[in-house]
């Protein structure tokens, strides 16, 4: 220890250091017990730093032993202290974690993290654009050198300005740069700070300074002032977007279109409704379905722009907000290695512009890998807005339309405040010119020669004046003709008149000095004008934002609504299928067992026993679903067209039922019977048929089966589809030895019910859009292209459809004719043609106008009868005129390379279609036919026609009775075999 001291013998100045650096102090943390009479006693020991505080030294609890009175336990060593004297504030984490935390938490929202909703920045964010407005002069400054003025005003490292800075830049907005500042596309980084340079923008020179209407604070230090706020004239927060993350707090605010958010403020200021919708400047495609203002809980999805090159390859053009295309690629090659996609291989040949290529192997659909893009990789994400902003001090969740009305009427108000500054400038440079006017002009300043006191020339110089001019309220004499002065003569004024050099007074013109004094009336004027109009002046402002700013900022992002790509519908066969039917196992590890079918390792599986019970299943590498399987395959739960024939043996009864079904509404692992589930029941035939088949079947009874006709026909197309659980219609009671399929039938459901949304550009069978027609197995639909092609593709609901560049889209009829009108390109003639599709290759453009440059498609149409309207000059000096033209009355129908007639006018200025293409098909309805099976009869047996009677003009009157209706109804539920037909 050191040297001790007499308290009384220190100094004042002294006496707040009483310990040196290495004085200890021990305390007994309790009275020695008996049980800690042969152990040592734990000590809990003080120890004075350098600087003269009290550390703890040893691990024993030192609260417990700042509780033992120091008066009591008080050794040779701490005779420094009196009675009851605190050594040390000692505060408990919990009281530190409650003020400390809080203290911090709310520093990182309101200084770090979240936007103002004044300005739209954030605290770096202002510094750095007000350090750049200190160093503008018109020329580039080293980002270094920026980083370096906004360190004395942003209190952390240069590593966070620089990234600010950066972020700044890229968003093309505030700061003009130039070099290597990165890529948002692909994710580069910018060169270091000594390598790149920037400067404010003009638009950010004319939109967010004016030092007159700012609010200013010191910085950090106290050195330098600051802007608390930037006067922002512009809704900067929505144009730009921000993303911070606080303490329990964060903010994503989507940007917008700068020319959107331009009109969006001045129909607020009209007071008339307006949308808001994100715009990315990485483009793509975005369903706002669920946006939502950006409040929380809102979403929007957002996908990659894929093109469909060719069969082989697809070309992506656009990247989702908030990825790269370094993580695309990525995110592509883990789903292809995933088995997830089909590919061959990817390649980035992004430069300027995006453009990532998916080659495709032989074989793969573009249209169902373009959906597996979307599904399994990063083509499609899904963003979360959360439009939190600082109002008041306080965060506040704030939608965007709220948001972007906060800031139109800010910045009225500081425009307005704008006008009121520069209204006074104007109203104190007309005052100073025109007493200057009224002192030279009438040679005051010579009637201050014989003034021997500074205060005689200002008395002088103010007398003089007064004769002139007269203050705004002051009593008016007869004939006055003096100046209206808008304030009092201030000695100020006197004095500036003093200053004015002989030179000056010699060479003044009064003349232009009137001119000069009425281009002053003439701008207080407009100013006072816009003041009392307002909000016309801020639309103007508006307006011209948007005309000298928003040349090149048109929209990027397409906002589309989107289908939810579902996995199971586009995951690919990346698996083989395999079943043991004797012992019950199936699953895709199953490879020495018997191949079923290619599936994805997202399928369910059904597998139907011979017993009549079926289970759906995950697919996996081995799975027990029951022995004896009959029937096993990929489960669809959406698909109601797969309908099962089935003729079964009723185990109790011995009877044979036929039934027809559908599999829907199941619950994964768990056993059904399709049957009565009585022991013995057997199955005896079963097929599968997508598209609802009926079928023929051949029914061969048993050698021992009483029945005389041991062989008949029966027709599934006879029985209504029900679902898995009815019992079905008797076939017979005889025993069956087999059933064998004799031919197999049309579709029961009919045609496929296909409907086209115009919207998403897919076709759905489930109603949304305009209807097609129904569509059987090989029924196609006819496009035809802006481009002038046409092109066959099968009503498969994996295509996508390139809407805006369709022209024409209906189911292909045998009788179809397409009339068209064309501008050929080289001949600047128009020509009209008829035909019919001659080629059956599907996904195929076939070429119908020449391909000479500038040829193009007027119109297209399928219409039995088409009508034009012709806009038309028949000589140079003819007047315009207009005619309307049947097209099938001027030309017959020809072959789809013929180039068609010529229309023969000298100059044709417009051609348009009159006709449409009709009503939409009418809907077939399906007549799902019930009744018996067919009912076999003997060779050669024919029923004899009746005699023909002459036919009745009176109405005859048949009189049916109820017990004849039973009667009739009882005979058609007796079975085959009590009607003695076996």
């Amino acid at each position: 220890m050191s040297e001790e001291k007499d308290p009384q013998d220190l100094n004042p100045e002294d006496q707040s250091n009483l310990f040196g650096a290495g004085d200890s102090f021990e305390f007994e943390s309790e009275p020695a017990t008996s049980d800690q009479a042969d152990g040592d006693a734990e000590e809990a020991q003080l120890v004075v730093s350098e600087t003269g505080e009290l550390l703890a030294e040893s691990s024993a609890d030192l609260e417990a032993a700042l509780d033992v009175e120091p008066v009591a336990q008080a050794t040779e060593e701490e005779s420094h202290f009196a009675p009851g004297e605190v050594i040390h504030d000692i505060a408990t984490v919990n009281g530190m974690y409650q003020n400390w935390f809080l203290d911090y938490a709310s520093y990182v929202i309101l200084e770090r993290a979240v936007p103002a909703i004044e300005d739209g920045l954030k605290p770096v964010q202002r510094r750095i654009l007000h350090a750049m407005k200190e160093m503008d002069d018109g020329r580039l400054n080293k980002v270094a050198n920026i980083i370096g003025q906004t360190m004395q005003y942003h209190p952390h490292g240069d590593a966070s300005i620089g990234d600010a800075i950066v972020n700044l830049g890229q968003k093309d907005l505030l700061i003009d740069h130039q070099g290597n500042w990165g890529n948002i596309n692909t994710g580069d980084s910018a060169a270091a700070a000594r390598y790149i340079e920037a400067r404010l923008s003009k638009f950010a020179l004319d939109v967010v300074f004016n030092p007159d209407i700012t609010e200013w604070q010191m910085s950090y230090d106290g050195r330098k002032r600051e802007p608390v706020t930037l006067p922002v004239k512009f809704p900067l927060l929505l144009a730009q977007g921000v993303e911070g993350i606080a303490v329990g707090l964060s903010t994503k605010i989507m940007p917008h279109n700068f020319r959107e958010l331009c009109k969006a403020s001045i129909d607020v200021l009209r007071n008339r409704p307006f949308e808001l919708y994100p715009d990315f400047p990485t483009g793509g495609l975005c369903d706002v379905s669920n946006y939502n203002g950006g409040l929380r809980g809102s979403k929007i999805r957002v996908r990659a722009t894929i093109e469909k090159v060719d069969k082989t390859m697809l070309v992506i053009r656009d990247i989702p907000y908030g990825t790269t295309t370094t993580s695309l690629m990525e995110s592509i090659v883990k789903a292809s290695e995933a088995n997830k996609i089909k590919i061959k291989k990817v390649v980035d040949n992004t430069a300027k512009v995006v453009e990532i290529q998916v080659h495709l192997p032989t074989g793969v659909s573009p249209d169902l890998t373009m959906d597996a893009l979307y599904a399994f990789t990063d083509c499609e994400i899904s963003i979360s807005p959360n439009t939190c902003v600082i109002i008041e001090d306080k965060p506040h969740f704030v939608g965007v339309e709220d948001m972007l009305r906060l800031s139109t009427q800010k910045t009225v108000r500081l425009l307005e405040r704008e006008l009121e500054i520069q209204q006074d400038e104007l109203r104190e440079k007309w005052h100073s010119a025109s007493l200057e006017k009224i002192f030279i002009e009438n040679r005051i300043y010579r009637k201050i020669e014989e003034c021997e006191t500074w205060e005689d020339i200002l008395a002088t110089i103010d007398t003089g004046l007064k004769k002139f001019v007269r203050i705004e309220g002051e009593k008016t004499k007869a004939n006055d003709t003096r100046i209206v002065l808008r304030r009092a003569i201030t000695e100020e004024d006197l004095t500036r008149l003093t200053e004015i050099r002989i030179k000056r007074i010699s060479k003044f013109d009064s003349f232009k000095a009137e001119e000069y004094i009425q281009r002053l009336e003439t701008e207080l004027a407009e100013v006072a004008d816009h003041l009392a109009n307002i909000t016309r002046y801020a639309i103007h402002y508006f307006e011209g934002l948007l005309k000298k700013y928003g040349g090149n900022r048109e929209r990027k992002t397409q906002l589309r609504t989107f289908d939810v790509v579902t996995a199971q519908k586009v995951a690919i066969a990346n698996q083989k299928l395999y079943v043991n039917r004797q012992d019950g196992f199936v699953g895709y590890g199953l490879k020495k067992d018997e191949f079923v079918c290619d599936c994805s390792d997202l399928d369910d599986i059904i597998a139907i026993r011979r017993d009549g019970s079926f289970m759906v299943t995950k697919i996996a590498e081995k799975t027990f679903v029951g022995k004896d399987i009959l029937h096993v395959g990929v489960y669809n739960k959406n698909d109601d067209r797969l309908v099962y024939n089935m003729i079964y043996q009723d185990g109790a009864s011995g009877i044979s039922f036929a039934k027809r079904f559908l599999v829907t509404g199941i619950t994964r692992d768990k056993a059904y019977d399709l049957t009565k589930g009585t022991k013995g029941t057997k199955t005896l035939y079963l097929t599968a048929n997508p598209n609802s088949e009926s079928e023929i079947v051949t029914i061969q009874l048993s050698d021992k089966a009483p029945a005389r006709v041991k062989q008949f026909d029966f027709d599934f197309a006879e029985l209504a589809i029900k679902g898995k659980g009815s019992m079905g219609n008797i076939v017979t009671k005889q025993p069956i030895k087999k059933v064998t399929q004799k031919s197999r039938g049309d579709s029961t459901l009919g045609g496929r019910e296909t409907f086209f949304d115009e919207v998403t550009g897919r076709l759905n069978t489930a109603g949304h859009g305009r209807y097609l027609g129904a569509f059987d197995t090989d029924e196609n639909i006819l496009l035809v292209h802006k481009d002038g092609t046409y092109e066959l593709k099968s009503p498969d609901p994996a295509h996508h459809f390139d809407v805006p560049n369709i022209v024409l889209m209906r189911k292909l009829e045998a009788d179809t004719v397409i009339s068209a009108v064309y501008l050929e390109g080289e001949t600047k003639t128009h020509y009209v043609k008829r035909f019919k599709i001659e080629t059956s290759t599907l996904e195929k453009r076939f070429a119908f106008i020449p391909e000479s440059k500038g040829s193009k498609l007027i119109c297209a149409t399928c219409f039995a009868e088409p009508q034009v309207e012709i806009k038309l000059q028949r000589d140079k000096k003819a007047d315009k005129e207009q005619e309307n033209l049947f097209l099938h009355e001027f030309i017959d129908v020809k072959g789809w390379k013929a180039m068609g007639n010529k229309l023969n006018y000298f100059k044709i200025h417009s051609v348009s279609l009159l006709t449409t293409e009709g009503p939409e098909p009418e809907r077939r309805e399906v007549n799902k036919r019930r009744g018996p099976a067919t009912i076999p009869r003997q060779a050669g047996a024919a029923t004899p026609a009746p005699e023909s009677e002459p036919e009745s003009t009176e109405a005859v009157e048949i009189t049916v009775t109820a017990e004849e209706v039973a009667q009739s109804q009882a005979l058609l539920r007796r079975p085959k075999s009590q009607l003695k037909l076996f």
